[in-house]
């Protein structure tokens, strides 16, 4: 592998990002993902530096002055954001990095990160999307159209990505995402 690369993993929630990218990491252990930051207190179980940073407000907030995070967002009155050092560094050094990011940091990546590979995973339908959403059993009636009406936002700007994926078999949408990677 000679040079090094970001790629970028975005959609609604319930597109099923989060179980393409474990499929993913698991096939291609030379790929890399990055660990966010946060402001939020660590869940039972939680390494630091393995699943998040934790750092205080006044840590975050210094990073973000100081231009220290690639991309971040206020969520639930917590920071989130990718510290941007780490993904430099694995990129300089011709690693592939990957990110599980929302929109919003989607698209700050891409004015620090142009040369980033940008992939939007698309549902279905939003039937679809919509039987995942309730098969989960997570939320409330309230959130789950609170997801889909955001989700209906996210999916038009997919044409903002280099490539689109429709999640409709998993084997398909992983086989796609890495003819585009390593193809």
């Amino acid at each position: 592998m000679n040079s090094g690369r970001l790629i970028v993993l975005t959609g609604p929630s319930g597109v099923g990002k989060g179980t393409l990218l474990q499929a993913l990491l698991q096939a291609h252990p030379e790929l890399y993902l990055s660990i966010s930051a946060t402001t939020r207190t660590p869940r039972e179980g939680e390494v630091e530096g393995v699943n998040y940073y934790f750092f205080d407000r006044p840590q975050f907030e210094a990073a973000i002055q100081n231009g220290d995070l690639l991309e971040w967002a206020e969520f639930a009155g917590n920071y989130y954001g990718t510290p941007i050092q780490p993904v430099r560094d694995r990129v300089a050094a011709g690693g592939l990095m990957i990110l599980e990011i929302e929109l919003l940091g989607a698209r700050q990546v891409a004015k620090i990160f142009p040369e980033a590979l940008r992939i939007f995973i698309l549902p279905p339908s939003m039937k679809v999307l919509e039987e995942r959403l309730r098969s989960r059993a997570q939320d409330s009636e309230e959130a789950i159209l609170k997801r889909l009406a955001v989700a209906r936002s996210e999916i038009a700007a997919a044409d903002e990505f280099d490539l689109q994926i429709i999640n409709d078999d998993l084997d398909t949408a992983l086989a796609e995402i890495e003819s585009a990677i390593f193809g």
